[in-house]
């Protein structure tokens, strides 16, 4: 009978508590009637620069946001010598537009001092036998 007593008080319990837990449910955008955080309140500006002398490393980024309206560009010297510049904007919902530049900053000299790799095949007469 005691069990029965204590089962019965937790069960109540139970069910009291389950009904004083708030609910959080998905809402989509626009369903709600709370305060929206949009994008359109965003303003920054910044910008950053490498320039590594012993690795020959040289890049950088710089970006200006106001509302939905964003532009930027960035920078980094490839491999091969030539510097990559893409300079982007935003405005709204149309995505980014980029307008990517390719710039030889080689000198002449490095070019020519280039050699292409040559590579060498041979076979073991000794495999075959």
């Amino acid at each position: 009978m005691y069990s029965k007593v204590i089962l019965i008080t937790l069960g109540l319990a139970a069910i009291a508590a389950a009904g004083s837990f708030e609910s959080f449910e998905y809402s989509r955008r626009g369903d709600s009637s709370e305060e929206s955080y949009e994008s359109s309140e965003a303003k920054y500006s910044f910008n950053w620069a490498v320039d590594h002398d012993p690795s020959s490393n040289e890049f950088g980024h710089q970006e200006t946001r106001d509302g939905d309206e964003t532009q930027g560009s960035y920078y980094v010297e490839l491999p091969d010598g030539r510097l990559q510049t893409v300079k982007y904007f935003v405005n709204g919902d149309s995505g980014y537009v980029a307008e990517v530049n390719h710039e030889d900053t080689s000198s002449a000299e490095s070019v020519e001092s280039y050699e292409r790799p040559r590579y060498r095949y041979s076979s073991d007469s000794n495999e075959s036998k």
